[in-house]
């Protein structure tokens, strides 16, 4: 794919965006503002990236025509062939972040999100494993600056958690983070196992973006709220207080519960936030139901009855099943290191939306 005259729009956009900021009353309407700013902070990124790209190929060029003119056997030669293997592993990594930015942007990408754990099939050693991813997802939030808030949470007696909710405050956190959406399988001696068997268990894992009050409207009257005590451990401030909260959203029958603050008021708005969440995911699946219909094979869908990944402890291996790759690094990836996974299913999606666009 020719990628000069998408970067040639790129500039001619952002030369666009960059005027309209400049003048003060488009600050007049802060919606309209807080928009062009977003998409300027995007064509800025686009423009060096489609500016370093160029170089890339420009500086390519230069090392092929050097080994044409030069002894294969001399030093010249090896040298400009070395940079020449790091030239095109730099021009395809440039080439896909340029390739992203043809498509029309995911209003939800850049969006704080929602992640819910809940254990599943295997018992205590479910409860467990689902402790672990999130501690998995929280080492990941950590090394790329994102903020983790608690909003609910109900813990196993072994330490594990029969499910806990928790929110991820970040740039690009959904972007990066909603192909986790789905069954984990987990493959391992539990702690509990005398004899030393194998067992398989698995935790569903639902990624949601999170919504705003212009996304999803609630009306007061379509809500039933209920306060109770918190539940847990004694002698804890937040155990101590009718502070818990659970909504009931009737027209869905959705049920909310947050408890993780002391303050009633904190756990309603905390409890608002992931309703206002699941109900556009809920939107979100309707719309992608229609389209998944025509692509069987869509990833990113959050459908739960899928089988996305199984992590073998034995073998240290890690397997994601939409893109049949395999990794050998699982105490890695289970301390955080993602990416390994995470970048070959973003290239997959955008792989299928761009030929997507061209039927």
């Amino acid at each position: 794919m020719d990628l000069r005259p998408h970067i040639e729009r790129f500039s001619r956009r952002f030369a666009e965006v960059e005027a309209a900021l400049s003048d003060p009353k488009v600050f007049d309407n802060p919606q309209r503002a807080q928009e062009l700013s977003r998409e300027y902070a995007r064509l800025k990124e686009l423009v060096a990236d489609g500016g370093s790209y160029l170089k890339t190929l420009a500086h390519l060029d230069e090392n092929r025509a050097l080994l044409k003119s030069e002894p294969p056997d001399s030093e010249l030669a090896q040298l400009a062939k070395d940079e020449a293997t790091q030239l095109e592993i730099e021009g395809k990594r440039l080439a896909q972040q340029i390739q992203f930015g043809i498509l029309p942007p995911n209003p939800t990408d850049s969006r704080n999100t929602i992640i819910e754990i809940r254990a599943g099939a295997g018992g205590s050693e479910s409860a467990l494993f689902a402790a672990d991813l999130y501690r998995m997802y929280c080492r990941y939030a950590e090394a790329r600056g994102w903020k983790v808030e608690t909003m609910d949470s109900s813990p196993s007696d072994l330490g594990g958690f029969k499910e806990i909710i928790f929110s991820i405050i970040g740039t690009d956190v959904f972007k990066r983070l909603k192909y986790e959406s789905g069954v984990h399988r987990v493959q391992r001696v539990p702690a509990t196992e005398a004899q030393g068997r194998i067992h398989t268990s698995t935790c569903t894992v639902a990624v949601l973006p999170e919504a705003q009050e212009v996304d999803i409207e609630i009306k007061p009257e379509e809500l039933e709220i209920n306060v109770c005590r918190a539940s847990g451990k004694g002698g804890q401030g937040v155990n101590t207080t009718d502070s818990a909260v659970q909504i009931i959203h009737k027209p869905s029958g959705l049920i909310v519960r947050c408890a993780d603050e002391r303050s009633q008021q904190k756990n309603k708005v905390k409890a608002l936030k992931v309703l206002r969440s699941r109900l556009l995911e809920r939107k979100i699946t309707e719309e992608n139901a229609k389209y998944a219909a025509q692509r069987k094979d869509q990833i990113g869908t959050g459908e739960r009855s899928e089988k996305i990944r199984t992590y073998n402890f034995p073998q240290n291996r890690v397997t994601d099943h939409r893109v049949e790759l395999t990794l050998y690094n699982l105490a890695n990836f289970i301390e955080g290191e993602l990416d390994p996974l995470l970048e070959p299913l973003m290239t997959h999606d955008l792989e299928e939306k761009l030929a997507a666009l061209k039927t």
